[in-house]
């Protein structure tokens, strides 16, 4: 990384270090610590240029910051509100809706998922735009209940939606460290902005690739820092070959990891960054589970939470399988 980008990341771990509480912000009815947010938009981790009210990051340095959330399991509009600048920069540039998510504005994109995934929970298909009205429902939106801005996109265009003509629903999942909704339409006013790009999807499997490595590394450190201390039949659990081999395995997922998601920059490398990404993540939060023994499974330890941010990051934007079948489908063209 740049000096800039370390400094980028060890002024949000710092931040996070001193104002993250997972389990006081999932208990809200909101699902996220609101001055936290306010925090983040400050230290500028949106990719907003300069001109449109940001501070001139870019994906990169937003990556950064969604690794550092990652490792806390933070929740945070973070992730929706970028794919929805990244959204609109790549659409029209439209710089009143980009100054008001650099301001602080909780925005996200519901868009077709059809060329990744044939799941129905993961698709869109019945949206559709009918005259500047849309018609559907889009499903497990990104902070889709509390989305101050939302986009929609039908596969052809990107739409800005009137809020007053929808009806939104918080989706309660196993990860309750993501806010997800659904989002119904019923000839609801929308604002064709121009076309959709579909490099969105990609810029979207990144940032979440990102995100994940964050994830996998926290839950990695948390496992070796166990082991040090949990003796048993006389010794430290990290004394035993086995699960020193155990914990390296773990520790190559993590750094291969890494570097696809950095790497991730095209349709290609971004859906393999999803692929490895996502499986690494699973595994590594598996371990952590079966190396902390039962105390892993109680609720007032923090690897369950890993586990199930690690099963529905998993399913987000498509599963590995789905993202499987593209790139062979790629490979075939």
């Amino acid at each position: 990384m740049t000096p800039e980008q370390e400094a980028l990341r060890d002024a949000v771990r710092g931040l996070l270090a001193k104002h993250s509480d997972v389990r006081a912000a999932i208990e809200t009815p909101h699902g996220y610590d609101k001055a936290l947010w306010a925090r983040l938009c400050d230290i500028g981790v949106l990719p907003i240029p300069e001109e449109h009210g940001g501070s001139g990051a870019t994906r990169a340095e937003t990556r950064v910051a969604l690794e550092e959330l990652g490792r806390t399991l933070t929740p945070s509009p973070l992730l929706g509100s970028m794919i929805a600048a990244q959204a609109l920069l790549t659409t029209t540039g439209n710089g009143i809706l980009l100054r008001r998510i650099a301001e602080g504005a909780i925005a996200t994109v519901a868009w077709d998922h059809t060329e990744i995934t044939s799941t129905d929970a993961f698709d869109y298909p019945e949206v559709n735009a009918r005259s500047d009205y849309l018609d559907g429902t889009a499903r497990y939106v990104l902070d889709g209940d509390l989305a101050e801005i939302l986009l929609v996109s039908d596969g052809r265009s990107l739409y800005e939606v009137d809020l007053a003509g929808v009806t939104r629903e918080h989706t309660p999942t196993v990860d309750q460290t993501r806010r997800l909704a659904t989002i119904h339409f019923a000839k609801t006013p929308a604002t064709r902005l121009g076309p959709w790009k579909p490099e969105i999807q990609d810029i979207a499997l990144a940032a979440l690739a990102a995100e994940q490595v964050g994830a996998a590394q926290r839950a990695l450190e948390l496992t070796v820092e166990y082991t040090k201390t949990r003796v048993q039949f006389g010794r430290p659990l990290a004394s035993f070959q086995a699960l020193k081999h155990r914990m390296a395995d773990m520790h190559v997922l993590v750094e291969t990891a890494r570097s696809a998601a950095r790497a991730a920059n095209d349709e290609v490398s971004a859906a393999v960054a999803k692929v490895y990404c996502s499986e690494a993540f699973l595994k590594v939060a598996s371990e952590m589970v079966q190396l902390h023994g039962g105390i892993a499974i109680t609720w007032e330890h923090d690897a369950h939470l890993y586990f199930k941010r690690a099963h529905g990051s998993s399913q987000l934007f498509g599963s590995p399988a789905d993202h499987i079948k593209r790139l062979t489908r790629s490979a075939q063209l």
